[in-house]
């Protein structure tokens, strides 16, 4: 015989029913909110590996369709200068490969790309596989909290060039900027193979095809994107890199520097700083 329960009973025992669930939702829930607050702290060793992951990925696809002469140029607009951005496909699938990799790894992370596309996004996922190069010079551990972050992506640096198919010119970047100091510096030469990188004080940047100066200038508007990776190379060699001002330039917030750029190697910086004439900022 069944159990028959009263209009009051049947309320009671529905209540009761929708507290146990709430309960075990809410416990569920909580675990995972926990969980995930655990977890916002990144592995500089581990953002270094998945950087030269993300340059390298983005470089094969970049050498892939200016092998197969599919680049589908474009022009995304003009420069402050007047010149012609080009926008090819090269620019477009790096930019998927690099920024989802790493947006899939860590999705609390601000990751900044030259390139916006609008695709669907790619269901990369790191393998945390970490190069034994990388393991012997460096130990894990030095971990920082997620919001104290901020990556800026080039996925293809001289499209210019690339449509020229000057493959020498042609990189793809990745810079990690640490409370708006660059940390971790990337570039990858797709058509060589050559990956430089800087985290810290480990250090990998010889070139040996690569053109050296010891002082060079820029007046223009440029993106950060641009510049990054390079200033956290420059810095590891023991030069800097600044605005013409002599201002150190801050990696987090906005996409843009208008101060210009000044960098300099085994040189007194500040007295170069010094004999440059007054400097108007850009405004873009």
């Amino acid at each position: 015989m069944g159990i028959r329960l009263s209009p009051l009973g049947i309320a009671v025992f529905c209540l009761l029913g929708v507290g146990v669930i709430y309960h075990l939702y809410a416990g569920v829930l909580s675990s995972r909110i926990a969980s995930f607050r655990q977890k916002r702290t990144v592995d500089l060793r581990d953002l270094l590996a998945l950087s030269m992951e993300a340059a390298v990925q983005g470089g094969r696809e970049v050498k892939r369709i200016r092998e197969d002469n599919t680049l589908e140029e474009k022009s995304k607009g003009k420069t402050k200068e007047g010149a012609s951005e080009k926008l090819t496909l090269g620019d477009l699938n790096s930019h998927r490969k690099m920024f989802y990799l790493i947006k899939n790894t860590y999705p609390y992370i601000q990751v900044n790309s030259e390139e916006h596309a609008n695709a669907e996004g790619e269901a990369t996922v790191w393998t945390r596989i970490i190069p034994e190069e990388i393991l012997a010079k460096i130990s894990g551990g030095k971990e920082v909290p997620a919001e104290r972050i901020t990556v800026w992506i080039d996925p293809l640096d001289a499209t210019q060039e690339y449509t020229e198919n000057l493959q020498k010119y042609v990189t793809t970047m990745v810079c990690v900027a640490l409370d708006g100091d660059p940390v971790i510096g990337v570039i990858h030469k797709p058509f060589t193979g050559y990956t430089g990188y800087k985290v810290l004080a480990l250090l990998d940047p010889n070139d040996e095809e690569q053109e050296t100066a010891d002082v060079y200038i820029h007046v223009t508007y440029i993106k950060k994107w641009d510049i990054c990776a390079g200033d956290a190379i420059l810095k590891s060699l023991g030069g800097q890199l600044t605005t013409l001002r002599g201002e150190q330039i801050d990696y987090s917030g906005t996409e843009g520097n208008n101060g210009g750029l000044l960098a300099s190697i085994k040189t007194d910086h500040k007295a170069l700083v010094k004999r440059l004439p007054p400097w108007e900022e850009n405004k873009q």
